[in-house]
């Protein structure tokens, strides 16, 4: 507590993702620096997030999370086991949001001890304000949770709620990976400008608008992608020679699988995470209960690393 003010939402892990949130959240707000409190292990990024944005910012889980009514999660999936148990004997009481992929309400559930569980998936461009947020919230997740949430995320972009955990992966496979695919296009378009005679930088330029430009159009249009394609494709001209080529290449067709793949995979990755959130949760439960006995020479405690340092975990 920094003059009298309880901090309002903790960050359990103080990485890129959690960093954007951070800086739309204070901007977007005008809430006070302290009211945001950051359990972030690794020193430099600990008082970088301090300098920058003057929040508290802790090397461990301590006992000021206990007055804390909302923790965001924002370390490697595969950390967040770990993560967890220092932090779960204050955190039963709060609502949690995670931008963890992979780890599932009951996984988070039972690492917490609370049922007020938000999954959310964002993607990268979140980090300009550009992204979009697939969401799911447990039974036990109030209007005025919800509503919470929303204020946190929507400096980052748009936000979509669904009504089935499953359904969270397949935003994954679509949004969440959905740059690289977008970063893969534009790769292409550089490299053929190149072949062509343009210049990198040239093609750069020429993709990136083309990019920019395709996505407000057909963000504001009322006409499907498929028309908005029609318009542009001239029977026996330049677009139509390329349409073809992708069409007898199937291009569209291994794309299709390609999502389908990531889809099976983002499942795939939720089993293993929760397999393993789920024992690690049932071992920190059981030594909780049981009777400390000091060990003589037993070494301190050291932090949990592990806070996501990219924009999200890598899918």
């Amino acid at each position: 507590m920094e003059n009298g003010i309880t901090p309002e939402v903790a960050f359990v892990g103080g990485g890129n993702m959690a960093s954007a949130l951070i800086g739309g959240l204070l901007k977007a707000t005008g809430r006070v620096p302290a009211t945001v409190l950051v359990v972030e292990p690794d020193d430099r990024q600990r008082a970088r997030l301090a300098l920058q944005f003057g929040v508290l910012a802790l090397p461990a889980a301590d006992a000021q999370l206990a007055a804390v009514p909302m923790v965001v999660w924002a370390v490697k999936p595969q950390a967040f086991a770990a993560a967890a148990r220092p932090c779960a004997a204050y955190v039963a009481q709060a609502l949690h949001l995670s931008v963890m992929a992979g780890i599932r309400t009951d996984a988070l559930a039972a690492a917490s001890g609370s049922a007020r569980i938000v999954r959310a998936m964002p993607n990268t461009p979140a980090l300009v304000g550009q992204g979009i947020s697939g969401l799911f919230a447990t039974p036990a997740v109030s209007a005025d949770d919800r509503a919470r949430v929303e204020q946190l995320l929507a400096p980052s972009g748009e936000l979509l709620w669904v009504e089935r955990e499953r359904d969270l992966d397949a935003v994954t496979a679509l949004s969440g990976s959905g740059p690289a695919y977008v970063y893969y296009f534009i790769e292409a378009m550089i490299q053929a400008a190149g072949e062509m005679g343009l210049g990198a930088e040239q093609g750069r330029r020429l993709a990136l608008a083309t990019f920019a430009g395709a996505t407000a159009l057909a963000r504001d249009s009322r006409d499907s992608p498929a028309v908005l394609r029609e318009r542009v494709t001239s029977k026996g001209g330049t677009t139509y020679a390329a349409l073809m080529s992708l069409d007898r290449d199937a291009v569209k067709a291994a794309f299709v699988r390609a999502l389908h793949a990531a889809n099976v995979r983002a499942r795939e990755l939720g089993d293993e995470f929760g397999a393993g959130a789920a024992a690690t949760a049932a071992v920190g439960q059981a030594a909780a209960s049981a009777p400390e006995t000091p060990v003589a020479g037993a070494a301190p405690a050291t932090p949990i690393t592990g806070a996501a340092r990219g924009p999200v975990p890598r899918r």
